[in-house]
């Protein structure tokens, strides 16, 4: 008689996100106290695969005894720079690893682009992370963070990862508190203190990201909460949202995929990133555009949208028929600086929409001319 042999399902991997509104709130600090707590007291085989410590003493000091997994050394254009060893985590497997800067742009020649990516493959291969970020280098808060900051946030992260979260933690500390650290050169070096006081670390600006990073970890509790009542039979599922982003190649248009994106994590639903190509285009005839469109449309899927391409005579009945179909209850366009005139002589998409779509929140986004961050 042979043996009965059961399986376990293994559990996902658990993915922990340190957000903050600034640099200097304590993330890293934070996240290495918990590490030895975790590690001491629970007895979790836990790794340090990566810790920024900014030459900060405190910080330094909170590594004590983790053990760090060596980084790989990496030539790029005469120069040896190093990275996060992802191999060398898989083939030593702990249960746990921390990754700092999550938003990190990795050396060419690593293994994945982004360093998020390098935390989805380790929780792939079933190695719970935790991991830190700030609050502004989230995709859909860039164009926000840009405004108020009055500087260009070049490094982000989709927010389909922090979606992908099991727990977001949310270290904050007062904004006079905040700005008392740098005085003290406790987040940068003294040569940078009064031009950053003037500039990121002003009041107001510190005080919205503030804002933005407790409004988010506290979106993603609620619908951490919404999903577990439904998986639980606490309460009726309600009948979903859905979201259509309406793309073009114009530049500037990435200010619709984040505006998209972030009513759909409010509203905790899929959405559609949509591009409608006439019949008689001609291949690709402006290799700008189509690259352009090749570029929103990674962007889009990186954000979490499905992405769908249409073909049809005439942009606005392929949208309106698409809305229509899918129950689409909000709707994101793009508006460019057009005359009254040019309008009349060529219509106006959403105008026609408008006039023909009833019960969908309808928001237009202003787009204008910037080139694609990296």
């Amino acid at each position: 008689m042979g043996e009965i042999v059961l399986e376990t399902k293994q559990e996902p991997a658990k993915l922990r996100v340190y957000i903050g509104a600034a640099p200097g709130v304590g993330k890293t600090y934070h996240m290495l106290n918990d590490a030895h707590l975790m590690m001491h007291q629970q007895g979790v085989d836990i790794v340090i695969g990566l810790v920024e410590t900014h030459g900060r003493k405190d910080t330094e000091a909170r590594i004590r005894d983790l053990e760090i997994i060596p980084q790989r050394v990496i030539p790029y254009r005469g120069v040896n720079l190093k990275e996060m060893d992802v191999d060398a985590i898989l083939a030593r497997h702990p249960n746990t690893v921390v990754v700092d800067e999550l938003a990190h742009t990795n050396v060419p020649g690593s293994k994945n682009r982004k360093r998020y990516e390098d935390v989805l493959e380790l929780l792939d291969a079933g190695i719970n992370v935790m991991t830190a970020v700030n609050i502004q280098h989230l995709e859909t808060l860039n164009d926000a963070v840009n405004r108020s900051a009055n500087t260009v946030i070049r490094e982000t992260v989709p927010d389909s990862f922090l979606k992908r979260a099991d727990e977001v933690v949310n270290v904050d500390v007062t904004v006079d508190e905040l700005r008392t650290r740098l005085r003290a050169g406790k987040i940068y070096a003294p040569e940078k203190v009064e031009q950053s006081l003037a500039n990121f670390f002003r009041k107001g600006n510190l005080n919205m990201l503030r804002e933005l990073s407790l409004r988010t970890t506290a979106e993603q509790v609620g619908n951490r909460a919404a999903e577990y009542r439904r998986i639980q039979g606490l309460e009726q599922a309600p009948i979903p949202e859905k979201v259509m982003v309406c793309l073009s190649t114009r530049p500037g248009s990435e200010r619709l995929l984040r505006v998209g994106s972030r009513i759909a994590g409010r509203l905790a639903t899929n959405w559609y990133a949509v591009y409608v190509t006439r019949p008689d285009d001609k291949g690709h005839g402006d290799p700008e555009a189509y690259h352009r469109l090749e570029e929103y449309q990674r962007m889009a899927r990186d954000l979490g949208a499905q992405v769908v391409n249409l073909t049809d005579r005439n942009v606005s009945d392929a949208l309106i028929r698409f809305a229509q179909q899918e129950s689409i209850s909000h709707v994101v366009f793009g508006q460019p600086v057009r005359s009254r005139w040019d309008i009349l002589l060529r219509g106006s998409v959403l105008n026609r929409f408008l006039s023909e779509v009833r019960d969908v929140t309808v928001q237009v986004v202003p787009v204008q001319k910037q080139q694609r961050k990296v």
